[in-house]
């Protein structure tokens, strides 16, 4: 079966795996920046881009020792090409470029975003005789993340339409604001959950941008809301109410707009990805509305890594994409192109 290495540098962590037939994680190594970036309260691009040139080498090495292969092992590379950070996007592309050259490899560029919906269906090589079931289109995906909230109609490999989007702030951001204005430090999603755990989600009814009509998103009038709610309490903030209410609302809007696509497009399953998928209180919300079966990555492939992307440009390849070293980084990269008769389904 083909193994594949990937490489994915398209932020704050430098992440390389190795994977086999598109499902069987090998090796997969992450080596976070949250340290260096926490001062700033969010990720600093130069000191990103630095680290993953110092981090890179050890990662491939260390995957490819995990999965105990050498490079004549390797049948494909793959690499990040957006959408990103455009400095730490180089580093990474470029480097698994550079390997594929170097072993007259195929090579294939990856969407980060496609790359976070095939982290539903990864399974440790260790545990082969426990996979989980393959995807089943059409299917639709709710992607949340730091920069991204998109919903996506996947028909097959390599064919996906954009229902929705992110007009301003992404669920992910907007975690991290609100932590920063409640003083909870960053990254702001496992800092709103474990607040939220202590807190009363119905003390204080946040808003709801339902933008009738579509399937996009909005959170920047939220994250005002609860700036406007907190700033005349001083240091009486109570802070888990605030984050409970918050996360309350975010789950709400996300998981309605995502069932209710899901059953207008009549699909078989319905996934979730992404950094922010890995909120429980999301997760829970999805499950108890979705008229379909519902996928959820495991929570360790829920933010970046490598895995995903081999993982999808598995997919692609029986799809039938071929080498292409002329990819480029896309920073801007949408997750897929809009279509606006199926948009107009709702």
């Amino acid at each position: 079966m083909m193994r594949m290495l990937a490489i994915e540098s398209s932020c704050d962590e430098t992440a390389a795996a190795i994977v086999r037939a598109g499902r069987w994680v090998e090796g997969n190594v992450v080596a976070s920046q949250i340290a260096l970036h926490a001062t700033y309260g969010g990720v600093v691009p130069e000191i990103a881009s630095r680290a993953h040139v110092q981090a890179l080498v050890p990662v491939v090495r260390q995957a490819m020792e995990q999965a105990e292969v050498g490079w004549d092992d390797i049948d494909l590379v793959a690499g990040t090409k957006g959408p990103g950070l455009a400095g730490s996007l180089l580093i990474g592309l470029n480097a698994a470029k550079a390997i594929a050259y170097a072993r007259d490899l195929p090579f294939l560029g990856v969407n980060h975003l496609e790359g976070h919906i095939y982290a539903n269906w990864l399974a440790e090589a260790s545990e082969e005789g426990i996979a989980p079931p393959a995807p089943e289109f059409p299917l639709l995906c709710l992607i949340v993340s730091g920069g991204h909230s998109d919903l996506v109609l996947m028909r097959g490999h390599g064919d996906l339409v954009r229902l929705g989007r992110t007009r301003d702030d992404a669920a992910g951001e907007a975690f991290d604001k609100v932590a920063r204005i409640l003083g909870l430090g960053f990254p702001g999603g496992p800092a709103i959950q474990k607040a939220a755990e202590r807190g009363d989600p119905s003390r204080f009814p946040l808003p709801r941008a339902w933008l009738p009509g579509t399937y996009d998103f909005s959170f920047s009038g939220l994250k005002t809301a609860v700036l406007r709610l907190v700033e005349p309490l001083g240091k009486d903030v109570p802070v888990a109410d605030v984050a409970a209410s918050f996360q309350e609302s975010v789950a709400d809007v996300l998981s309605a707009k995502a069932t209710r696509a899901a059953a207008a497009f009549g699909v078989h399953q319905l996934a979730i990805a992404g950094g922010v998928a890995a909120n429980s209180a999301l997760r829970q919300m999805v499950v108890e509305r979705s008229p379909v079966s519902v996928r959820l990555p495991a929570l360790k492939y829920c933010t970046d890594n490598a895995a995903m992307i081999a993982s999808a440009a598995f997919g692609r390849y029986i799809a039938g994409a071929r080498s292409d070293f002329a990819t480029d980084v896309s920073p801007n990269l949408p997750v897929a192109p809009a279509d606006r008769a199926l948009e107009a389904r709702r």
